[in-house]
């Protein structure tokens, strides 16, 4: 268990820009994987949303002091980045076999059997946790928990297919330019962030936009293709018996998903905290209302003892904004309730 007495202190910057970077040949191809923080502490891995990576997608949480204090105190986290998603990736030839959600899972165990690891924590965002969710079904002995962000765990709708059918044709022939872009920002911001007519676009939009531009829309393309193609795991989900945190924004376009998901995992392992006025991407757009549930979460494995210290005065969470029942031994120890928590704004 890491020392969390001086947690805000630590060098957040130096530590999530100071990772080993590997490559990880897998049977489906090599994959990248960013490695932070001393490999004898519990491994947490990390998988993103389409068309971003660890940097676009885990970059607000881990700078959140903290949550990097209640994280990196505590794990050696593994950001494992799909393939042709990391900064400066070419294009993948179109030789190479596209993935089916299945070899991505597969993935996931080969990068657990590079790095000799046993049981590990799961973070997931939208499409990642459905890969990390689907990895645990398969691989149950090798999740302690997990904690996913606006997951999907169904199949696509009609009309979330032939959405992404559109996209893929566009990425196919434009990249990740224009309406792909806007379609993708869309995907992960909530309107209050995304700006309007009177209202300018937030820091963060404007660097996820940045950062598309970088993307191969090649890459882009099997990965959506991939998660086009999944199967429904709400059966699966009923076997499971991890834990398991589920954030989502108020305002995603998988609150449903999210929802469903809860409602099929064992009762007394799983938790639902909804964020108000946040879209999917909870991590970067509000990732202080990840801390307080995280905490009690990780708390149920030993794994963190909440600080002495006060909350930051700027944090905009403080205890009293929670649900009590999420904050009791009983929901967040070694029994948890699915329960809906909505997430005050108001300092």
């Amino acid at each position: 268990m890491g020392d969390s007495s001086g947690s805000v202190s630590i060098d957040v910057e130096r530590i999530f820009f100071g990772g080993k970077e590997h490559r990880v040949r897998t049977r489906h191809g090599p994959l990248s994987v960013s490695v932070y923080g001393d490999e004898d502490k519990p491994a947490l891995v990390t998988y993103p949303d389409v068309a971003l990576n660890h940097m676009s997608c885990f970059q607000g949480l881990f700078f959140c002091p903290e949550a990097a204090s209640l994280l990196l105190h505590n794990f050696c986290v593994y950001h494992i980045t799909p393939q042709g998603h990391e900064l400066g990736a070419a294009s993948i030839s179109s030789d190479v076999p596209v993935p089916s959600v299945d070899d991505l899972a597969d993935q996931v165990a080969d990068v657990l059997d590079f790095f000799s690891l046993g049981a590990v924590m799961c973070l997931g965002v939208t499409a990642g946790a459905y890969v990390l969710t689907l990895f645990a079904t398969k691989y149950r002995e090798r999740v302690l928990g997990l904690m996913l962000v606006s997951p999907l765990c169904k199949a696509p709708s009609w009309s979330e297919w032939l959405y992404n059918k559109v996209l893929l044709n566009l990425l196919y022939y434009y990249g990740t330019r224009g309406l792909v872009k806007e379609s993708l920002l869309q995907r992960y911001f909530s309107m209050e962030v995304r700006g309007n007519g009177q209202d300018p676009e937030s820091e963060i939009v404007q660097a996820c936009r940045s950062l598309l531009d970088e993307r191969q829309g090649a890459n882009v393309w099997r990965f959506l293709h991939a998660i086009n193609r999944r199967q429904d795991l709400t059966e699966s989900l009923m076997k499971l018996q991890c834990r398991t945190l589920i954030f989502v924004g108020e305002n995603s376009q998988f609150h449903a998903d999210a929802v469903h998901m809860t409602t099929k995992l064992d009762r007394r392992y799983c938790a639902l905290v909804e964020v108000q006025a946040c879209g999917s991407l909870v991590t970067e757009e509000q990732p202080h209302a990840m801390l307080i549930p995280m905490e009690y979460f990780l708390m149920g494995y030993g794994l963190y003892r909440p600080p002495q210290q006060e909350t930051s005065p700027r944090s905009t969470l403080n205890p009293f904004c929670i649900s009590p029942e999420l904050l009791s031994p009983e929901s967040m120890g070694v029994k948890l309730k699915p329960i809906k928590t909505r997430i005050s704004l108001n300092i």
